[in-house]
Order: structure tokens, then sequence, then C-alpha cells
């Protein structure tokens, strides 16, 4: 094998992996533009999220306070409707 075959064997080496080189950036790249907008997706789901939560909580909040006054407000109705009864069949 000459040193001139040689050179030739090296330098399609050489090119053949620049042209890899090229091509895996260029998959990167198309990574790249795919995953950005499953990112951003993915952010609007955790935002959407979040705020679900943050209703859920405020729900939460609202049906205690319900409880709470429901457990004060039935037995003065409760007194009320004996006293009336009292009161009618006096």
């Amino acid at each position: 094998m000459s040193d001139q075959d040689l050179l030739r064997i090296l330098e399609e080496i050489r090119d053949n992996q620049k042209l890899q080189l090229e091509r895996q950036a260029h998959a990167l790249e198309l990574q790249r533009d795919q995953f950005s907008p499953v990112q951003k997706q993915f952010e609007r789901a955790e935002r959407i999220q979040d705020r679900a939560e943050q209703i859920q909580a405020k729900g939460a909040q609202l049906v205690a306070g319900a409880r709470k006054a429901l457990a004060v407000v039935v037995p003065v109705i409760i007194v009320l409707i004996i006293y009336l009864s009292w009161i009618n069949f006096r």
C-alpha cells in the first residue's frame, strides 16, 4: 500500500466523519425542534394542574365552612321548630 493510497483512505475517513457529524447535528436540531413543543405543553399542563389544586383547596375550605355553619344553623332551626310547636299546641 502506497502513501498515496493511505492518504486517500485517511481523507475518505475524515470526509465520512465530517458527514456523519453534520448528520448528527441535523438530527439533534430536529430533536430539539420536536422537544420544544412537548416541553411547552408540559409546562402548560403543570400550570393547569397547579391552578386545579388551588381551586380544589378553595373548594375544600368552602365545604369546611359550610359544615361549620350547618353545625350551628341546624340546631337553631330545630330549637325554633320545637318552640313554634310548643306555642302552637299550648
